[in-house]
């Protein structure tokens, strides 16, 4: 006997069918992830874009590195929704977290939750060999950038010069982007010019190459121990010989990078993103793409975050591979 299927039944069939396909598509859906990094000529630029890369895996997780202006700019955009993720200073990101430093009187960021450490971020303040400056106060008088608005740089630097008696009353200060600044130096247009970030940073490296005479200021002694003891994200730092042609050894003091994330993403696509982070596919790219991703190692991925909580994510991830109880 031959069934038959009524209108009615058919409906149901081909609706049964039209859900389940939907199922199916929105299992599939990718998980976006941007990571706010900053200016092209940086090291948080390059070592996002390498993470980015590694990490994604179509079509479930896709993640993109976005340009910015550094690390205050990044949390911004975590805040509004522009990222899902940023590389941030240490101290700016506690900073935000807990509504203090540069934070104060703003609202705290409080869905700001870490997803690992990873490498610390030196102080390179640059000058022209020309300009006779030896010293942070021999800055006063001169023309000086001191980074772009939004970025960790530009708060380090003035913390820097209040700890060493200078004020930006008592520099002709501009607020350019290293590769900026760098174009500027070489006509001498600009004296000096501050950097935070992992060396070799491309845009002293170019200016280096250039033969324009380049020297990188120690900042050390008494004001920066201070310093350091006043905010402890600074810890004493060296610049070997040779990272930028014809530059010796310098010391000097750096910061943390941490990727910091809001606690509104997932807790699976954060957990996805940290195994990612932590493979032997973006193992491989960083050591061979940046030479400062050698310093990104899974043993030192929880130093310094306890000023920002675990997401849940993260967390999960590390508590399986043995570095969390």
């Amino acid at each position: 006997m031959q069934s038959k299927i009524t209108r009615r039944g058919l409906a149901v069939v081909l609706g049964s069918g039209a859900l389940a396909l939907a199922g199916i598509a929105l299992a599939q859906a990718p998980a976006f992830f941007r990571i706010g990094t900053g200016g092209t000529a940086g090291t948080y630029y390059p070592i996002g874009g390498l993470i980015a890369n590694a990490i994604s895996a179509p079509p479930q997780l896709v993640s993109t590195a976005v340009a910015s202006n550094g690390s205050v700019a990044n949390v911004n955009a975590i805040v509004g929704g522009a990222a899902e993720s940023g590389l941030v200073q240490a101290d700016v990101a506690f900073w935000a977290y807990s509504g203090t430093g540069v934070y104060d009187g703003k609202p705290k960021v409080a869905e700001l939750r870490s997803i690992a450490n990873l490498y610390p971020e030196s102080v390179h303040l640059v000058v022209r060999k020309a300009s006779n400056v030896k010293s942070v106060a021999d800055l006063k008088g001169k023309k000086v950038s001191l980074d772009e608005p939004g970025s960790g740089t530009l708060l380090n630097a003035k913390a820097i010069l209040a700890a060493f008696g200078v004020s930006e009353k008592d520099i002709s200060a501009e607020y350019l982007k290293p590769n900026q600044a760098a174009e500027k130096m070489k006509d001498g247009s600009v004296d000096a010019f501050f950097f935070t970030g992992g060396f070799p940073a491309a845009a002293i490296s170019e200016l280096a190459s250039t033969g324009s005479g380049i020297d990188i200021l120690p900042i050390t002694g008494a004001a920066a121990e201070k310093l350091a003891k006043d905010s402890p994200f600074f810890a004493a730092d060296e610049i070997p010989a040779g990272t930028y042609k014809d530059v010796g050894a310098v010391k000097t003091i750096a910061v943390g990078a941490h990727w910091v994330t809001s606690a509104k993403v997932s807790n699976d696509t954060v957990y996805a993103v940290t195994k990612g982070l932590w493979s032997d596919k973006t193992r491989a790219a960083l050591d061979a793409g940046h030479a400062k991703g050698k310093a990104i190692q899974k043993a030192s991925a929880l130093t310094g975050l306890q000023g920002v909580p675990l997401h849940p994510g993260a967390e999960k991830f590390y508590k399986e591979a043995g570095l969390l109880k």
